[in-house]
């Protein structure tokens, strides 16, 4: 014989109450006469609704959710050219005449098809961005908000599409903290230069007022020594560098993955980890020249607070 549970009979096990209780926000299903829970959390086989006043009557299905990578928002109507229907009937020529009516009426009812050419092909250069520099989503949808903006404000007029998604992507990572600089964006697209892509990006700054922080060296750390195998110890250590450096204004206006190389070969010899300048500047993306000249400056500079302490 085989014992029934209480969604056979849907009973209280503890007292017997055939009234259970559903709470459809955590999903526990308890009884209201001794307060025994039956599921901690159950799972609603019925339909998904939607509606903002919960009300019987307006309730509707959901349908796909909306996303700003499309040019109208997921909201669009695609007729493909086909002669079978759902069944893999073959369609009679009067259906077949109907939809490709129907098809013509659609491609000529959009709103603005330059807009629409322009959105597409700014989407498929952001895709190749977010492929090659593993952009998360966020980071892709907040880079083609800004570009929806410029091109509403009319900067993208006379100007390439490439370079104004290249820089709206890139001020989405320094928006977002996310350690992605020009050279990077640069390789990943090398058709848009990094000087381009400099120059949209003040132009986005200008005009959009963009709230953009200032590049912060330490979120290339991580970065940086992941690619040449360095320790957490290392790591803090530079990021101990940086902090004495930032409090003697050591890293304004200097390139922050740069400060980040020479920080890292700094903290590199007080660690004694056996790395050269060549290595960290390979992996910083930078030229040899760089890391010396900003360890350089990073050494004096907390040599000589230092006997400014012991003074």
């Amino acid at each position: 014989m085989v014992k029934k549970s209480w969604k056979d009979t849907v009973f209280c096990p503890e007292c017997g109450n055939e009234m259970l209780v559903t709470d459809p926000r955590t999903g526990e299903v308890s009884c209201p006469v001794c307060g025994y829970v039956v599921q901690e959390r159950d799972v609603d086989m019925g339909p998904e609704w939607r509606s903002i006043d919960e009300e019987e009557e307006s309730r509707s299905r959901v349908g796909a959710p909306l996303s700003i990578m499309y040019r109208d928002h997921g909201l669009s109507t695609v007729i493909e050219k086909i002669d079978e229907d759902a069944a893999g009937r073959k369609l009679s020529k009067e259906a077949r005449e109907k939809m490709m009516r129907l098809k013509k009426l659609d491609a000529t009812s959009q709103v603005n098809s330059s807009e629409t050419r322009n959105l597409q092909q700014a989407v498929n250069i952001l895709q190749i961005y977010v492929d090659k520099l593993h952009l998360s989503q966020p980071v892709a949808e907040r880079s083609m908000l800004i570009y929806r903006k410029a091109l509403k404000a009319g900067l993208v007029r006379g100007r390439s599409i490439r370079s104004i998604m290249a820089a709206a992507a890139y001020a989405a990572c320094r928006m977002m903290g996310t350690p992605r600089d020009l050279r990077e964006f640069e390789r990943a697209f090398p058709v848009v230069k990094r000087k381009t892509i400099a120059q949209g990006y003040r132009l986005l700054l200008k005009h959009l007022g963009l709230k953009v922080p200032v590049a912060d060296p330490s979120i290339y750390l991580n970065k940086i020594a992941s690619k040449v195998g360095l320790d957490q110890r290392t790591v803090q250590e530079a990021l101990r560098i940086l902090n004495e450096a930032a409090k003697k204004g050591a890293t304004v206006g200097k390139d922050p993955v740069g400060i980040a190389a020479a920080a890292l070969y700094m903290a590199c010899q007080e660690t004694t980890q056996n790395l050269t300048q060549k290595d960290i500047a390979r992996a910083a993306g930078v030229t040899e020249v760089t890391v010396r000249n900003r360890f350089k400056g990073l050494k004096d500079i907390l040599e000589g607070a230092t006997q400014e302490v012991s003074h």
